[in-house]
């Protein structure tokens, strides 16, 4: 079994000749930019991209991640100048939500505080108080609508991005949503959340590149060799293959099998899917869900969880011999490098090192 980013638009004022009665507005005003998304220091920034901080824009001359914007440092950031225009009432466009206690905020949130300042959230957290859990916030200028806030103003909590998934995956089946996934992380809270930001995002990587290889890059939802759909009912169990013998071949991100599979990952979620195996390739929810469910639970010969392999360091080969342990040892490199070649481009897309044991 097997956030887009605002061009600095400057007005460039051009140098006009008046009589001497007329008033001259000052430079700042005339040539105020917008600021760009505030500056998050877990973000991956690569060369040319822009955030704001402290009331300016600045501009990462290549990649750097953790390094506050200053003119010092590394020299890796470029000040383009103060950016936000007039801070004055009823002219700003700021739509960053209200804080609210006890909701869930995902890196890069921006709200709005009950002092009328602006908070970024520098790590997830459950609605702490930015002004006094400031490991978790940070001050921020206004960011417009919060980076990839929901409409009560959380995030996915997901330290992949939207854009980031589209591009790992661009010719995907539209039935593996984004927002499928997501939503289907909400039954096992721990998985991409656990550990230090790198490891979360080399777990995300790790389950991703696996799911990449077992769909052709999300592209298939049903076993592609329809001959071997009879042979997944066990007709040992006691329950049999109640929903027919072709019923419970592969299906989903990690081509869920087997009748006996079917019936634990369904006990596990909640859903009958013994008798409704087909919800695992009508469901973008469900079908994530049992994608998880073996990431977070199933063993293979590996003698412990991919989850576990990956937050505990025993690394990406580990995941392998959990999924297919058949391609480990020889059995066929071919399978093992193509799983290794993905992990390598995704967390390359995150911004985060491959870390060590890559084969099994």
């Amino acid at each position: 079994m097997p956030r887009k980013r605002l061009l600095a638009f400057v007005a460039t004022a051009g140098i006009a000749i008046a009589a001497a009665a007329a008033a001259i507005l000052p430079a700042t005003e005339a040539s105020a930019a917008a600021c760009a998304p505030a500056f998050v220091s877990s973000t991956v920034y690569t060369g040319g991209m822009q955030a704001s901080y402290n009331g300016h824009n600045w501009t990462a001359k290549w990649w750097t991640q953790y390094e506050t914007p200053s003119t010092g440092g590394s020299g890796v950031w470029a000040d383009n100048g103060s950016c936000g225009g007039s801070t004055g009432g009823g002219g700003g466009t700021c739509s960053a939500p209200n804080w609210v206690a006890g909701q869930w905020y995902g890196v890069g949130a921006v709200v709005r505080y009950t002092n009328g300042l602006y908070y970024v959230a520098t790590h997830e957290n459950p609605g702490y108080d930015p002004t006094i859990s400031t490991w978790f916030w940070s001050p921020t200028t206004c960011g417009g609508g919060g980076g990839d806030t929901g409409g009560g103003g959380g995030t996915t909590g997901f330290v992949v991005s939207e854009a980031q998934f589209n591009q790992m995956f661009p010719s995907r089946n539209g039935f593996y949503t984004y927002a499928g996934l997501t939503d289907a992380m909400k039954k096992y809270p721990a998985f991409a959340t656990t550990g230090s930001d790198t490891v979360k995002k080399q777990e995300a990587a790790a389950f991703l590149a696996n799911v990449s290889h077992e769909t052709g890059g999300l592209v298939y939802i049903d076993e592609i060799n329809t001959a071997n759909w009879p042979t997944y009912c066990d007709w040992s169990q006691p329950y049999g293959c109640p929903a027919g013998q072709s019923a419970y071949h592969g299906r989903g991100p990690i081509q869920l099998s087997w009748n006996f599979n079917y019936k634990a990952a369904g006990d596990a979620l909640g859903v009958d899917l013994l008798n409704n195996p087909n919800l695992v390739a009508t469901n973008s929810s469900i079908s994530w869900q049992t994608g998880l469910w073996y990431w977070m639970t199933g063993t293979g010969n590996a003698g412990t969880t991919s989850h576990n392999a990956m937050v505990n360091g025993q690394g990406f080969g580990t995941t392998i011999r959990a999924i297919n342990s058949i391609e480990c040892n020889g059995g066929n490199p071919a399978q093992v490098q193509s799983r290794i070649n993905l992990y390598n481009q995704f967390v390359g897309i995150l911004g985060v090192p491959a870390g060590g044991n890559l084969s099994c």
